[in-house]
Formats: structure tokens, sequence, C-alpha cells
């Protein structure tokens, strides 16, 4: 299991208050809420990073010849059991 770091962030009086207040609607604390802020920007940002990988794996895939022999070889999977 990662270990948590805290980390300290400088915001703006303005930006403060709107993110507590928008906190406070979601019943949690200001902390709280900036930390799931960052996890599901972290969880997107992943999500996002895996995409782009098996594009290029797809890319590569397709312009291979090795890879097209390998998948005639394997043949197309399909829905049945």
């Amino acid at each position: 299991m990662a270990t948590a770091q805290p980390v300290s962030v400088r915001l703006d009086d303005d930006v403060r208050s709107t993110l507590e207040r928008d906190a406070a609607q979601h019943g949690v604390g200001l902390a709280t809420y900036l930390r799931e802020l960052a996890t599901d920007r972290a969880k997107a940002v992943r999500k996002a990073e895996i995409r782009t990988q098996s594009r290029l794996v797809g890319e590569r895939a397709r312009s291979s010849r090795e890879a097209h022999e390998f998948y005639q070889s394997v043949g197309t999977p399909s829905a049945e059991v």
C-alpha cells in the first residue's frame, strides 16, 4: 500500500473561499475535498496514459508483419462460448 505524503499548496483568498464553499456543499473539509479532486484527476491521467499506450500498441501491431501473422494464426475472438 502506498504511503500518503502531505503537500502544501498556496491558494488565493477567493480561490480558497470558493473551494471551501464547494467542499462544504459536499459535506467535507477543504483538505478532504482537495485530496478527492487530486485523486480523481490522477485516475483520469492514468486512464488517458493507458489509452495512449494501447493505441500505440495497436498502431504498432497494425503496421507489423509479425503481429499480422500472429493474429492470423490466433484467429478472431468471438463472443460465443
